[in-house]
């Protein structure tokens, strides 16, 4: 029996592109960035690593890592029955499980300080975000397998705690705890900063991504008192470090947080404000007036996309988020990708975490007092 804090990763994917090849090439050596720091924290035990990419096996069991291989396609991939099968197969009591690319900033104080914490308790789950789980660790009750646990990992934390009774916390807010890698916006964020790890760093620089529009962002978040627009899933705690780091004038307009936890785009039942207001409009118009009262705009394009129950593939939201909209087949996310491209203020599509540990980074990167240090 294993009593002390073992890591379950789980990373899979099966890419139908050239752009979602690249996004794995990026998960893949985020993860073994993240398990080479593993490696140099005591109070874990083991590393448990389930993927079906057979070229991650030997360099992560050269960092420690016990790996297991698996056929499952990602599509028929449950993430809650494949935990459950890790936990009662390695017989594991406190569980730190990570998805391949979640968190690829965190420092090893930071997963120390996560270990410790977990050992000190019982009855607990520890988690960055409560619907939208990216890092969680807590320990195993010993009814686990009477409940079946949610297929995607979003809703893990809700799960432990509504269901099985855990005390659930969060985790503090940081560049480490917060930043994830979900879409090619995260990739340029990560590849015009100076956080990222050295493979991580290395795949992204093999991509040669165009950073000009997020340049130009970032010249309008270094500015004083500019308007900014962050629209889509944005969560209290980006709009108080934003407003604590810099000085800006946002404008907020959050909306369909949870969409994915809590079942409402499997339902069809996302419904944007803003969405009602491009079907009245159109999108050219919404464009222009969103250049009209802002320098610059981050928008989480998949609540408008939900909006409009359009279901474009990997491929086609990835080309949205990199601005080429010329490949994109999608039509409806085509013209709103074209539209966006050719607004008169830099606009930066992508997921949640855009709005989320992508603009944390921005904010960490532009830090006054950090650019002092330097």
């Amino acid at each position: 029996m294993n009593s002390g804090v073992n890591a379950v990763i789980f990373e899979g994917s099966q890419p139908r592109s050239d752009i979602e090849e690249a996004m794995v090439l990026v998960r893949q050596a985020a993860l073994l960035d993240n398990l080479e720091k593993i490696k140099q924290v005591s109070c874990f035990g083991q590393t448990y690593l389930y993927t079906n990419r057979p070229e991650l096996v030997a360099p992560a069991v050269e960092l420690g890592a016990e790996v297991h291989l698996n056929t499952i396609p990602p599509d028929q991939f449950h993430y809650g029955r494949q935990l459950q099968a890790a936990i009662r197969q390695n017989e594991l009591k406190k569980v730190f499980c990570l998805n391949g690319a979640g968190s690829p900033l965190i420092s090893a104080d930071e997963l120390k300080m996560v270990c410790e914490t977990l050992l000190g308790r019982e009855n607990f789950v520890y988690t960055n975000n409560t619907q939208s789980v990216d890092v969680a660790a807590f320990t195993v009750p010993p009814h686990l397998d009477s409940i079946e646990l949610p297929a995607m990992d979003n809703s893990l934390a809700l799960t432990l705690r509504d269901q099985l009774g855990l005390e659930m916390e969060l985790m503090p807010h940081s560049l480490g705890l917060l930043f994830d890698i979900d879409t090619p916006s995260d990739l340029l964020i990560l590849g015009a900063g100076p956080f990222t790890g050295p493979r991580t760093k290395a795949a992204i620089d093999s991509l040669q991504l165009d950073y000009s529009i997020l340049e130009q962002a970032k010249a309008v978040l270094s500015d004083e008192y500019e308007d900014v627009a962050l629209i889509g899933r944005v969560g209290a705690p980006i709009i108080g470090r934003l407003n604590a780091v810099l000085k800006l004038r946002l404008r907020v307009f959050s909306e369909e947080r949870g969409m994915k936890s809590l079942g409402r785009v499997e339902a069809k039942e996302v419904v944007s404000l803003l969405g009602l207001l491009i079907e009245h409009a159109g999108l050219e118009k919404f464009f222009k007036y969103l250049s009209g009262l802002v320098r610059c705009a981050f928008i989480d394009s998949r609540v408008l996309t939900y909006h409009f129950q359009q279901y474009p593939s990997d491929r086609d939201r990835f080309l949205s988020d990199l601005g080429r909209w010329q490949e994109v087949e999608n039509p409806w996310l085509k013209e709103f990708t074209r539209a966006a491209v050719e607004c008169p203020i830099p606009v930066i599509l992508g997921g949640h975490s855009l709005v989320a540990g992508s603009l944390w980074a921005l904010c960490s990167e532009l830090d006054p007092e950090r650019k002092g240090k330097e």
